[in-house]
């Protein structure tokens, strides 16, 4: 917590990202709730429910690479602002409009936002913080992103009592466009460097990422272990609230307590990563988390009553934390500046693959094996995917000193590298949450002394 605190006290741009998207997090909590009774009451069948879900997911599913490509080709700042706007107009859009067609089709603007906003994002940490304050910035994010997902729909609850979800939305939207405003001032999350010769599509370039993807063992790996645990998490998810309303007979307040349980061991185990390591001790603690996420949900489904099941929550979100933070830092200690937005934006795709995979078998899973059953099985699939890593992983980030500061992503002595711009193998790609080791670069360009804030009009670079 130290180095959280050290982030915020010295990095005064980091306040005014995070204060941003703390504020936006919250209001998309609570949207969701929000998003989820508007189509219910403008379809009232579970397909309403089903399909606004997947509308959300299904942009970054199909275009995550493409989204990567263009948050390495732009200023990843313009790319974050652009897709607030877009959220922006798509939650007060599904505010005043009627009929589930628009509001399904504002949801999937909503979604091409997020999938846009999230490898841009990630991408552009390095560039926002002094290297040696890059973990406490992955770890604070991955923290606040959640926090969003665990107090917003409380928050949610409180705004329904004194008004309707449509107006909730409209708040929503309100939150993207002060995030936009403030995102659009901030010196940081410049493109990479340029590539010669002229631009190719982005989607020839989202094949680059591809290309240079299939071509990393180590970063192919993680990405598909990752991938894994991912889709037992969607499956533990989905059976949270069957298992709350008709296991545990705890109803609707008793699953809000175990949802908030595990977002609170979300967060603590996010939190875990703020120190940051070198590459052979964050894959140690990535099979860790793996390990804690399985237990969790063993435990869950073993549980014999709520006070167990409490804690076992608690545990299962923690280690869930721990396998996001890790990963990400993962990342950001092997992948190379110029790659970074298309390898976020894989990792993006696999993630909504997992979860859209995980939504739409589990209610057959349900009926098939139980809701107990299920949550053993999500929990002795996580525990798999940990022995899948120690075997896949074993020759990979085996590095025991970090990569010196503002390295950009040389490897930091992970994986050799050719060049992916001519389809050949580059660098270590993988999914995750932050873009490595621009650690400073950024700054440099930018002229900022020392982290210090820098406010200023203009599109940005």
């Amino acid at each position: 917590m130290r180095a959280a605190i050290e982030l915020f006290r010295r990095e005064p741009r980091a306040r005014w990202f995070f204060g941003a998207l703390a504020q936006s997090a919250l209001g998309n909590g609570a949207g969701y709730v929000a998003l989820l009774l508007i189509a219910y009451d403008r379809w009232h069948s579970p397909w309403a429910i089903t399909l606004v879900l997947l509308a959300d997911l299904l942009p970054a599913m199909l275009f995550g690479p493409v989204f990567g490509a263009a948050a390495d080709r732009w200023s990843r700042r313009a790319c974050m602002v652009v897709a607030d706007l877009l959220r922006f107009a798509a939650f007060v859009g599904i505010a005043f409009v009627d009929g589930i067609e628009l509001t399904l089709l504002l949801a999937l603007v909503a979604g091409c936002g997020t999938g846009l906003y999230t490898p841009a994002a990630l991408a552009s940490l390095p560039g926002l913080v002094r290297p040696e304050r890059l973990p406490a910035a992955t770890s604070v994010y991955g923290a606040i992103a959640d926090l969003g997902f665990t107090v917003g729909p409380a928050l949610a609850a409180v705004v329904l009592l004194f008004g309707n979800a449509e107006q909730l939305t409209l708040l929503n939207g309100v939150t993207f466009g002060i995030s936009a405003l403030v995102l659009a001032r901030l010196a940081f999350g410049q493109a990479p460097g340029e590539v010669e010769g002229p631009h190719r599509s982005l989607f020839a370039e989202a094949r680059d990422g591809l290309a240079a993807t299939a071509g990393m063992p180590g970063i192919r790996a993680l990405l598909g272990v990752s991938a894994g645990a991912l889709f037992f998490a969607g499956l533990f998810n989905v059976a949270e609230l069957p298992f709350a309303e008709d296991i545990l007979d705890s109803g609707e307040v008793g699953y809000s307590v175990l949802a908030t349980a595990f977002g609170a061991g979300f967060i603590a185990g996010s939190l875990t990563g703020t120190a940051g390591a070198a590459p052979a001790t964050l894959k140690e603690r990535f099979g860790i988390g793996l390990l804690v996420l399985g237990a969790g949900f063993v435990a869950s489904g073993l549980a014999p009553g709520f006070a167990v099941a409490l804690g076992a929550f608690a545990l299962g979100g923690f280690g869930n934390g721990m396998v996001i933070v890790y990963e990400r830092q993962l990342i950001q200690a092997t992948v190379p500046d110029r790659l970074a937005g298309r390898i976020f934006g894989m990792k993006d795709a696999l993630s909504a693959w997992g979860f859209g995979l995980a939504f739409v078998s589990a209610g057959a899973l349900i009926t098939l094996i139980g809701v107990r059953e299920l949550l053993v099985a999500a929990g002795v699939g996580a525990l798999l995917s940990w022995l899948v890593a120690r075997r896949m992983l074993a020759n990979s980030f085996n590095e025991r000193e970090p990569a010196p500061a503002g390295a950009s992503g040389s490897g930091a002595g992970a994986e050799a590298v050719g060049d992916v711009g001519a389809g050949q193998q580059r660098a270590n790609l993988v999914g995750g949450a932050g873009n490595s080791r621009r650690a400073g670069l950024d700054q440099g360009a930018e002229g900022i002394d020392n982290g210090g804030v820098e406010l200023r009009p203009g599109p940005g670079s």
